[in-house]
């Protein structure tokens, strides 16, 4: 590369884009000038992701991944392989009985969300780690309803099991990175108006994705695991 050539632009790999919090991340990314890697889980559809590939100019790949099949995240590092990333970014979640006390759970249904919002997200970091750059950033989505401390109200009682449990595989994942410079963070977004979210939202998702992604570009500065939220603020564990 010559005085006269622009860097590279970065590439973020986001996994969970199809739509809602993941497709929005993903179309900021772009729009910060970044290369984009957007996986979706359903091969067959359409989805709002591949739209905005097809307007990239090329900046965005879609790439198939469902992080509850095992052998998935490595078939994708296999098809990722000699590509850099600077920013990993888990998106994949779900979420089911919001008002069941966790005890009435039926356990198909309680080993669904925790292999979706736990299992999954951590063999995705696992598998793809070594892709991403020593000075780059690894994370995954959780919640501030994952906060053992805040929990003053129950409610969620497997959501914010299953956001508590990643949480803890994050801190385990970070023990074993102990001395490295690599940046690690769970993000806490804020209650926004996706399906997940539902309407009652407070937040709006053009109001805090753009948050978001400039908390995730600052940690990057920062080794080590934190729990942020979108304000960039610690979360209590």
């Amino acid at each position: 590369m010559t005085s006269s050539e622009a860097p590279p632009a970065p590439t973020a790999l986001i996994v969970g884009a199809s739509r809602g919090l993941g497709h929005a991340l993903a179309a900021e990314f772009l729009d910060r000038g970044w290369n984009v890697v957007g996986t979706v889980r359903d091969t067959t559809a359409r989805t709002p992701l591949h739209d905005l590939a097809d307007r990239s100019s090329g900046r965005l790949s879609v790439e198939h991944l469902d992080v509850n099949e095992p052998a998935q995240p490595a078939a994708l590092h296999e098809r990722l392989a000699g590509r850099q990333l600077d920013v990993l970014f888990v998106n994949a979640g779900t979420t089911q009985h919001q008002d069941t006390p966790i005890g009435k759970v039926p356990a198909a249904d309680f080993t669904e969300v925790m292999l979706t919002n736990a299992l999954g997200p951590m063999r995705v970091v696992e598998a793809l780690e070594d892709l991403v750059t020593p000075s780059g950033l690894i994370g995954a989505m959780s919640s501030g309803q994952g906060s053992i401390t805040n929990n003053t109200t129950g409610l969620r009682e497997l959501y914010r099991g299953s956001k508590a449990a990643l949480n803890m595989f994050m801190r385990s994942f970070a023990a074993r990175q102990s001395g490295g410079r690599r940046a690690l963070v769970l993000m806490a977004p804020g209650w926004i108006r996706t399906d997940l979210g539902g309407p009652q939202a407070p937040f709006t998702i053009e109001e805090n994705v753009p948050r978001v992604v400039d908390v995730l570009l600052a940690k990057r500065a920062r080794p080590g695991l934190e729990y942020l939220d979108y304000q960039g603020r610690t979360v209590p564990w």
